[in-house]
């Protein structure tokens, strides 16, 4: 038996999670009372549901004890509900749950032995996603937008099931950030983290494609300078362009033939036209380029993420 005080968080999110609950839990019971000295289980009700006793009549009192129920006022984003979860854990380790891995509790000990080996963060990798065809080419962008713009160690078949150290849920829980891309924060924290594989891949998103865009959307805006990057890109490509239709309208001009080698009677007043239209493109361009830095250090600044954080501190 492992002399640790161990904390579990799993979310209910529809009636499905609600009814395969009591077995979940008499299982957890189960390898919970014969691995660790003490533990606690928290379940963060995110749907509408209010009456539980059908679950709590079939448990034992031994277990029903250490049972905590968060019914929330409304359902929130799953991401919301589980911080919920993780401000009311009080364990030395507390272990985020999935409904996919109901039937495998013992995961839990596999998790926590692999923690104790000096990682403070374990998470269950899969081998696989399951992905609707169309999403596909969506989730390969996505992802190679968080790694190239930014220095997240994001892995995209990682499972919200993980367990975190005592340390590192405290660090985790000083984000307190309304946008919320979890695995963008465990990155940001830090701390050693490790994985155990799994054959469950991960399963599809029956959430619609707009709400995946708007998640999208967050991780992106949130956690990276793809958007900065892009306008700059804008401006330099309006810089471009403004050279080549400056060049194309005097030599249109000049020799009544475009750079295409097109022959063209020159109209009076189109080259200034051109030229003055093509100026105010770039300095257009170079206005939103130079509003997205101010943006970008306000939003960076208005978030209010500590600036750094301690793992330990020794003396020798």
């Amino acid at each position: 038996m492992h002399n640790s005080f161990i904390s579990i968080v799993s979310v209910i999110e529809n009636n499905s999670d609600q009814e395969r609950l009591p077995e979940y839990l008499l299982h957890l019971h189960k390898v919970l009372e014969g691995a660790f000295s003490d533990y606690e289980i928290i379940i963060v009700n995110n749907t509408y549901e209010r009456d539980f006793s059908n679950v709590t009549n079939k448990l034992p009192d031994a277990l029903r004890q250490n049972i905590f129920l968060l019914n929330l006022s409304s359902p929130v984003n799953k991401n919301h509900a589980i911080v919920a979860g993780l401000d009311r854990a009080n364990g030395d380790y507390t272990l985020i749950y999935e409904p996919l891995f109901y039937d495998k509790p013992e995961l839990i000990v596999d998790l926590y032995e692999e923690s104790i080996k000096g990682v403070d963060i374990v998470y269950l990798k899969a081998n696989s996603r399951q992905t609707k065809i169309r999403y596909r080419l969506f989730y390969k962008i996505f992802y190679w937008i968080l790694k190239k713009y930014s220095d997240l160690e994001i892995d995209d078949r990682a499972h919200d099931t993980r367990i975190i150290s005592r340390r590192a849920l405290n660090s985790l829980l000083r984000m307190r950030e309304n946008m919320r891309y979890m695995k963008a924060i465990y990155s940001i924290i830090g701390y050693r983290t490790s994985f155990i594989e799994v054959e469950e891949p991960i399963k599809k998103d029956d959430s619609s494609f707009s709400e995946k865009f708007r998640t999208s959307l967050v991780a992106i805006t949130s956690f990276t300078s793809f958007l900065r990057s892009l306008l700059l890109w804008i401006f330099i490509t309006s810089i471009v362009f403004m050279v080549a239709v400056l060049f194309n309208a005097v030599k249109v001009k000049i020799t009544n033939v475009d750079i295409f080698g097109t022959y063209h009677e020159a109209i009076p007043g189109w080259t200034f036209l051109v030229v003055i239209s093509s100026i105010f493109f770039a300095i257009t361009c170079l206005m939103l380029y130079i509003m997205s830095i101010y943006l970008s250090n306000i939003y960076q600044e208005i978030k209010h993420r500590p600036m750094y954080l301690i793992e330990s501190v020794r003396r020798f």
